[in-house]
């Protein structure tokens, strides 16, 4: 498939899965309200939880929104093309569905190169901009391969295929809609990094936050529960773990006779290996997977710690 070929099916109101950066995307036309239905039934996503709406560029955020928030032109000037999504008031009429009804909405301009492409092309074919939730089932781990994503969906849903994802967690997300800015989701973009652009502390969620993707408690989880340690407490647990536990960390290997994935010292080659990685432990038949957490004191590391609290979050 082409970059004009997955536009063209997307104009007609069909499905296309899209490489992001972040993550591979499940997009649809995010102006049509019936399309979108369709991403909700295919992943079996609650209607109500929004989704983020890709665009080509800030002007083309104008379709979606009346005008960018002085806060969200701050970000957006530094940060697009790129993984940062920002929540802003939605222009009335427009991408309800995507919205998950709310009357703000959250906009992204990708940086891979073939959904930008595939943007331009959806552009010139009458689409503003396109809603893509990570192609994967709800809940689930997310794909960062053309391969993962029919491993979640078979031949029902067309794939543009365009590698590995270079970062390999989904956007950070910041609302922009209030006075203050606040930190909704974290990703590769570290909160210091945000304030340093913003000129002003970042506040955490409230109950006045609209919802967001991704920040249900239970999210990214593979079939085996997850089970978070710090190094210690790891080594300690495995004296008595149970078979078919799988041990993933940045400690040298454990001594287990069970299957073992070494996390990069490194932040951002953790991010990107982390989806992959959790997935294939659990199609290695883990009864459990086991993880040294990442350090909690270290920005840098936020946004693979927020992924693997909420994978665990869903352990029974």
């Amino acid at each position: 498939m082409t970059p004009l070929e997955a536009a063209e099916l997307l104009a007609q109101g069909q499905l296309v899965a899209l490489p992001t950066e972040t993550v591979y995307g499940l997009a649809a036309r995010a102006d049509d309200d019936l399309a979108v239905a369709r991403i909700f039934a295919t992943k079996g996503r609650p209607a109500d939880h929004p989704l983020i709406v890709h665009v080509a560029d800030a002007n083309a955020a104008a379709h979606f929104c009346a005008a960018l928030p002085p806060l969200a032109q701050r970000l957006v000037e530094r940060c697009w093309p790129g993984p940062l999504t920002v929540i802003v008031p939605r222009r009335p009429g427009v991408a309800t569905a995507a919205a998950g009804g709310q009357d703000t909405i959250g906009l992204r301009c990708p940086a891979h190169p073939l959904f930008h492409e595939v943007l331009t092309h959806a552009r010139r074919l009458g689409v503003p901009g396109l809603a893509a939730p990570s192609a994967n089932r709800f809940g689930r781990i997310s794909p960062t391969t053309a391969a993962h994503v029919r491993q979640e969906f078979g031949s029902a849903v067309a794939v543009l295929d365009g590698g590995p994802c270079a970062v390999g967690i989904e956007s950070t997300i910041v609302d922009c809609s209030r006075a203050q800015p606040v930190l909704l989701r974290p990703g590769q973009w570290d909160s210091a990094a945000l304030e340093a652009l913003l000129g002003e502390p970042l506040r955490q969620r409230d109950a006045q936050s609209p919802r967001a993707s991704g920040t249900l408690d239970a999210h990214y989880a593979p079939r085996a529960p997850v089970r978070l340690f710090d190094r210690a407490g790891l080594q300690e647990a495995l004296t008595a773990a149970p078979s078919g536990v799988a041990v993933y960390s940045r400690a040298p290997r454990p001594v287990q006779s069970g299957a073992w994935a070494e996390m990069a010292a490194q932040p951002e080659a953790a991010a990107q290996a982390l989806f992959a990685t959790l997935r294939s432990l659990d199609d290695g038949g883990a009864s459990h997977i086991w993880v040294e957490a990442p350090p909690a004191d270290d920005p840098r590391w936020a946004g693979v710690l927020d992924r693997l609290q909420r994978a665990a979050a869903a352990a029974p």
